[in-house]
């Protein structure tokens, strides 16, 4: 009798522990090594820790900001995205980053051996105005060249029409975020340029309303300390990591194990949104938007609870 008392005990502890957690729901646009850490949060169990349950919901980036904004989500991980919707006038604000500096590669055909060579050239894209034109665009500018002038773009649409492109000869070069990279490489083609090895420019963090920022700050602490635990065993715990991105971006061990080399420096520890980083975001946002006022960061950003979160996380 004692025994079966202490199973329904534990079962019942287990079901109460369960259902204390407050549920929430996360967006993002794609699997992608970007959008990594959340998820790794929820799989090695720091959001448990923080009393929260995470669901993730893949949602486009053109309807992501509405969504938040009626609460079908309550978090979405595009950063660029919350920029430009903070800046059209939603009640959307950034307040945290865990990818400050984007791991788009510039991935060209071989026999271009830097990105002088591409002057003239057309560079092969997904599609007009997204977040590979801004970085082939910075990119560019990093090495001198005008990208209005003396390169061309192209929008061929998915990554093997990008790379059927490059093969025709219709493009010299395309961009995209690893493992594409290492599949780029295994196709003969090389790697000019990583775009976090130039400089920031916020890949992907937490995006929310000043509705839940107002109301909810201590949930948003929580998430955002997952989400800095989840970022400190990326640079802990190698063979883990790979796990999770074989099970998550549904790969084998040898692209998740160049996935994680390529993108692991652009990890931070801490949630940390870099002003530079968020400076040139809000500058390609305007250019999108064709916004030619002045935009503060406080606009499109609020980390006052960030900040809370890592002075609790040092303690």
């Amino acid at each position: 009798m004692k025994m079966i008392f202490v199973a329904l005990l534990a079962v019942f502890l287990l079901h109460a522990s369960v259902h204390a957690a407050d549920k929430i729901r996360i967006g993002f646009p794609d699997l992608a090594a970007q959008f990594v850490p959340l998820p790794l949060g929820e799989k090695r169990g720091f959001f448990q820790e923080e009393g929260l349950q995470a669901e993730f919901i893949r949602i486009r980036p053109a309807i992501a900001p509405a969504a938040l904004v009626s609460g079908e989500i309550d978090y979405d991980t595009v950063i660029g995205n919350g920029i430009g919707a903070a800046i059209r006038g939603l009640p959307v604000k950034i307040v945290a980053s865990y990818v400050p500096a984007t791991p788009i590669a510039l991935i060209a055909r071989p026999e271009f051996k830097s990105i002088q060579e591409l002057r003239g050239k057309t560079i092969g894209l997904n599609t007009f105005g997204g977040t590979l034109e801004s970085i082939a665009r910075l990119i560019c500018k990093h090495f001198g060249l005008d990208p209005d002038k003396e390169v061309k773009f192209l929008p061929t649409g998915t990554v093997d029409s990008r790379f059927a492109a490059m093969k025709q000869g219709l493009t010299a070069a395309t961009l995209g975020s690893p493992p594409l990279d290492f599949l780029g490489k295994k196709l003969g083609f090389v790697v000019l340029a990583r775009a976090h090895e130039l400089f920031s420019y916020p890949a992907s963090g937490l995006v929310t309303t000043v509705k839940k920022i107002k109301e909810r700050p201590d949930e948003i602490k929580r998430v955002i300390k997952a989400g800095i635990k989840a970022n400190r065993y990326i640079h802990q715990n190698r063979e883990g990591t790979i796990q999770v991105m074989m099970e998550w971006l549904k790969i084998d061990k040898e692209l998740a194990t160049a996935t994680y080399e390529s993108v692991l420096k652009a990890f931070n520890e801490d949630g940390s949104l870099p002003e530079n980083g968020l400076r040139l975001a809000v500058e390609e946002a305007k250019r999108v938007g064709k916004v030619d006022r002045e935009v503060s960061l406080s606009e499109v950003a609020d980390l006052s609870i960030l900040r809370e979160a890592q002075r609790e996380l040092k303690k």
